[in-house]
């Protein structure tokens, strides 16, 4: 059984939402079991809408179907900030959360526990899916799209991630979002013309001043769930947003179309909280979420990239449409620099933030 329960874990809220989730927390042992044998809850922590959706059934309802006494209840957003206020304050109740890798990696040891992945073969993965203190469950691209009842002929629609923020020839509302690991500051420099084997180290401020050119046209969606939305109802013309998403609005029938031109790509990650008291059963999940067959799963859902050599998905026409790896894409991949971002990535974040408030 998969419960839910979406949560925003913020500011002032933080302390009254802890003591609201302590009631589903459980007690921590070998996989599956308590210290007294009994069941363990998990709280699973990610990014809502229909990418935790296809997590839950790819992921969650296999391993309780093997661990009867194992459940999950859901919540979202995903935070690292919000990690930090549990694991400062001694009171951890999230047992598994979405993380950006690099955010794992910097910050491995103090915020995340490390985990035991031994016996898994790193020749059966893609680069950077095992990590000392996160796996990575899926890879996400974020490719440009638009609107295409805005745009319907192709000789006249946007054709490179220059037009995104070109307003003058493709006047329009933009969406993007505001997590790192969507290419927020890379696709800035990409559209000036920035080499992609030269991105990084990113040049932030250059990145940022570009967006400055188009702030007032431009939503800048706290998280995946918001931007689909405001895809979905029209709110925004062109959109920088993952392949899990841009499936979910091929699936609804939306007209939309994809550019593919330089396309950002990034490995999500699955960490455990440091102090979690289920832990060694989130271990355990986690090395069950990266085995052929949940990674299959994930990916004919999602459209994501499977992280799993051995996984073999069956596409459906939509997936295609987003496979970053497949047939359909004719232009340049940029795969994120973990390293790069696990030095800075405090600093960044602070960085982008400031800026987005000032």
């Amino acid at each position: 059984m998969v419960s839910r329960s979406r949560t925003a874990l913020a500011g002032a809220g933080f302390t009254a939402a802890v003591l609201l989730l302590a009631a589903c927390g459980g007690g921590g042992g070998a996989a599956g079991t308590d210290a007294s044998g009994g069941p363990v809850r998990l709280t699973y922590v990610s990014y809502g809408g229909s990418g935790q959706d296809a997590q839950i059934k790819a992921f969650q309802e296999p391993y309780t179907a093997a661990h009867p006494n194992v459940t999950f209840v859901n919540s979202s957003p995903a935070d690292v900030a919000q990690v930090k206020a549990q694991v400062t304050s001694g009171v951890v109740q999230w047992d598994v959360v979405s993380v950006a890798p690099a955010a794992a990696k910097q910050h491995c040891g103090t915020l995340f526990e490390k985990l035991d992945l031994s016996g898994l073969n790193e020749q059966d993965y893609i680069p950077n899916t095992l990590g000392e203190c996160y796996i990575g469950n899926f890879a996400n691209a974020s490719p440009f799209a638009y609107n295409a009842d805005k745009w319907p002929d192709p000789a006249t629609a946007p054709k490179t991630i220059a037009d995104f923020f070109d307003t003058a020839k493709f006047p329009g509302k933009r969406g993007v979002i505001t997590n790192l690991q969507n290419g927020i500051l890379e696709y800035p420099l990409l559209a000036e013309g920035v080499d992609p084997e030269k991105l990084y180290p990113l040049d932030v401020d250059r990145s940022l001043a570009k967006w400055a050119t188009i702030r007032k046209d431009t939503l800048f969606a706290p998280n995946v769930g918001a931007l689909q939305q405001a895809a979905s109802s029209g709110q925004v013309d062109m959109f920088l947003l993952s392949d899990s998403r841009l499936i979910a609005l091929l699936n609804e029938k939306k007209n939309i179309k994809i550019v593919w031109d330089k396309t950002v790509v990034s490995v999500n990650g699955l960490a455990v909280p440091r102090g979690s008291k289920n832990k060694a059963t989130a271990n355990d999940f986690l090395r069950s979420v990266v085995q052929p067959d949940p990674v299959a799963t994930i990916t004919e859902m999602l459209g994501t990239v499977p992280v799993n050599r051995n996984a073999k998905p069956n596409l459906t026409e939509n997936g295609k449409a987003v496979e970053v790896y497949g047939p359909v894409n004719t232009g340049t991949t940029v795969v994120q620099d973990i390293d790069w971002y696990a030095q800075n990535w405090d600093a960044i974040t602070t960085k982008l933030n400031n800026w987005l408030v000032s």
